[in-house]
């Protein structure tokens, strides 16, 4: 390939590997996007929109564990299909019931639900089988990379969702959403991965096997600090909640507006994506790197709750997603480096049950308390707890100050 080209992708399961995750994205966020407007549209209210992230997390927080399970047990690449395809027949189905007219919110937050059941089984895998693909030393550039590729289906995903609500309604949403499955499913069809790492007398028994994840994570302070510091963001800071109402009363920008709301976080995202894969290069301190980023989301977050100017909103939307992917990059390399093959799937469940879980809990978390404060106080008091407890870990966690994922810890 040319030599301007990034050395990981030069890798070709690893290329087709981002193709696909791209693909999906589209659709899988485009679709979540279009769920949070629908039932706004139909209720009216930030607390039932909250309802459609805590379908996610309730799947999330129960079955991750037994995806991450599964993960480490079987083929990752049929495991993907299998949940993708899943997936897909949700997504029509709730294409069918919106068109016929008769949906309701409680089909909405089912399908959340489910998807999450789905995404429970992906999720491990998908992380996973990353390093099967790629070189060790290139491991934190492909992360770096695979981060800003799922953006792109964010970026691309909810602004188009936005304009297809405007044209056809949130079932042309979900319809292509059920479309854009099998991409995926026909590229894992012609990778070429490595079989995983298996250990001898390794546990058999469901609980066993989740107990040796949780306490190798439990053995690793920088896991469980780095875990933290995402759920302060997410579950306090959970924009995406009120940002249909932000849009609609406070902007007054309608659902195009929504859609380039929606599509400004992983812009962000792409840029943030693409400072942390250059500094990957060079020596950086990351530990001091997630810290300073995790408390900049908390700022983003408040001004984003606080402004009533389009264009500043926008700004802040952009900064949400630039920092998020800086930290969330320097989290999943930390992860990924630190667990041996053999636990990943499991390890890597656990870290879903933050990252996924964490938005789930922190929408339905914000849209309560939006229902009370409104959707401006709410987002506003949530920004400040990132920022806090990016203080508190500052000051009380010299290993995460240092932590450099070039030299993993025990």
């Amino acid at each position: 390939m040319p030599s301007f080209v990034p050395q990981t992708l030069r890798h070709r399961d690893f290329r087709l590997y981002l193709t696909g995750v791209a693909l999906t994205q589209i659709g899988t966020n485009g679709t979540f996007a279009a769920m949070l407007y629908h039932v706004y549209a139909i209720t009216g209210s930030t607390v039932q929109v909250g309802l459609v992230g805590a379908g996610r997390g309730v799947a999330t927080l129960i079955l991750s564990p037994l995806g991450g399970h599964y993960a480490d047990r079987v083929d990752r690449k049929k495991l993907l299909q299998l949940s993708q395809g899943f997936s897909m027949v949700v997504s029509l189905a709730l294409a069918a019931v919106t068109y016929s007219g008769d949906v309701q919110t409680w089909h909405i937050i089912l399908a959340s639900l489910l998807t999450s059941a789905g995404a429970a089984f992906d999720g491990p895998a998908r992380k996973a089988i990353i390093p099967a693909m790629v070189p060790r030393q290139e491991l934190v550039q492909a992360v770096a990379l695979v981060n800003p590729t799922n953006q792109v289906g964010m970026l691309i995903g909810p602004g188009l969702s936005g304009l297809l609500i405007a044209v056809g309604g949130p079932g042309l949403m979900y319809l292509l959403d059920g479309v854009t499955y099998v991409g995926l499913i026909a590229i894992l069809a012609i990778l070429t991965v490595p079989s995983m790492e298996v250990r001898e007398g390794e546990p058999l028994k469901l609980w066993a096997s989740l107990r040796e994840g949780v306490t190798y994570v439990r053995e690793r302070p920088v896991i469980y600090h780095l875990m933290g510091l995402d759920l302060s963001q997410t579950l306090f800071a959970a924009y995406r909640v009120v940002l249909p109402a932000l849009a609609v009363d406070v902007l007054q920008v309608g659902p195009t507006g929504y859609g380039a709301l929606s599509a400004a976080v992983p812009a962000g995202a792409l840029i943030g994506g693409v400072i942390v894969y250059r500094l990957a290069s060079s020596p950086l301190q990351e530990g001091h790197t997630v810290l300073v980023t995790t408390a900049m989301y908390g700022v983003a977050a408040i001004t984003l709750a606080q402004t009533g100017s389009f264009l500043i909103a926008m700004g802040s939307a952009v900064a949400l997603g630039l920092f998020d992917a800086i930290g969330a990059t320097i989290r999943h390399a930390a992860v990924l480096i630190e667990t041996p093959d053999h636990l990943r799937g499991r390890v890597n469940a656990l870290y879903s049950m933050a990252a996924r879980g964490g938005p789930a809990f922190g929408e339905l978390n914000v849209g309560w308390l939006s229902g009370f404060l409104g959707a401006v106080m709410a987002l506003t008091a949530g920004g400040f707890v990132p920022i806090v407890y990016a203080g508190v870990i500052a000051m009380s966690s010299r290993r995460l100050r240092e932590y450099r994922v070039t030299e993993p810890v025990g």
